[in-house]
């Protein structure tokens, strides 16, 4: 049985790929450069989700899909739910797990229609988003964000991707939407001290207001409405990102991951 990942170069979509070849199920990777995918011992092939036309060949003999709701570069919210839902069922797929990105959209209302065994899960933020504070903490060890005190209950991307492999293998999971959290609701402020004392450093934080973030993401060539959108999710987040789920422990049998064991773990890209 193949496995479609789609996002497969991406944060949650790499550990998908990882999670199920740990497994030794056949993965096929969707990219929209197979030359910068940079995955090793699976099949890459080149599509992309905002242009169903370029997917038959990805969906064929494919079981089950790790389908993203979002697409190109400025991580608009996917329109073509309807065109891919057609295409994965023509071609024979039973079940798709599929990533929302803060509300539900037309990918999921396209999946939630289709007859096919579909789960969402609703994982709210990445731990490998304060990536981006890495450089101003190098340089300047300060911290320029807005919201510094909104918390939520984000997650370790790997068990997203161990969640999504769970779901698409084992099968019982048909309608269901799972909030994926870590253990705790941390507040960015609370991610800036665990990260300082992963390193050794003591940071500094220097909030934003929201016009500021918000010239900041449009003069880096954001799309305004976009960054709008951004700025009123982490400014106000849904209920299902700022509670602790139970979903992870349930579904793998084991606690997730905490941001500290994570921030230990890859502390020398903030050093």
């Amino acid at each position: 049985m193949t496995f479609l990942v789609t996002g497969a170069t991406g944060k949650a979509g790499r550990e998908v790929v990882a999670q199920l070849r740990r497994g030794g199920h056949p993965v096929r990777a969707l990219t929209r450069d197979a030359r910068r995918a940079g995955l090793a011992g699976v099949e890459v092939v080149e599509g992309d989700l905002t242009r169903p036309e370029t997917l038959e060949t990805a969906f064929k003999g494919v079981t089950g899909v790790h389908l993203l709701t979002i697409g190109g570069d400025d991580y608009a919210t996917l329109t073509t739910g309807p065109e891919i839902v057609r295409l994965a069922t023509e071609a024979g797929v039973r079940r798709i797990s599929v990533l929302w990105n803060g509300f539900w959209g037309p990918v999921e209302q396209a999946v939630a229609t289709s007859g096919l065994e579909w789960t969402v899960l609703e994982a709210t933020d990445f731990y490998a988003n304060t990536f981006t504070w890495a450089e101003r903490l190098r340089t300047s060890g300060v911290l320029d964000e807005p919201f510094a005190d909104v918390a939520t209950a984000g997650v370790d991307e790997a068990d997203v991707g161990a969640v999504s492999a769970a779901v698409l293998t084992s099968g019982g999971h048909g309608g269901q939407r799972y909030s994926v959290t870590g253990p705790e609701v941390l507040s960015p402020r609370d991610k800036l001290r665990i990260i300082g004392d992963a390193v050794g450093q003591r940071y500094t934080f220097d909030e934003l207001t929201r016009q500021q973030a918000l010239d900041r993401y449009t003069a880096s060539g954001m799309d305004a409405e976009m960054a709008e959108f951004l700025l009123d999710w982490h400014g106000n987040p849904p209920t299902a990102a700022t509670r602790v789920s139970p979903a992870v422990e349930a579904l793998l049998g084991r606690p997730p991951r905490d941001f500290a064991s994570w921030a230990v773990e890859n502390a020398a890209s903030f050093r």
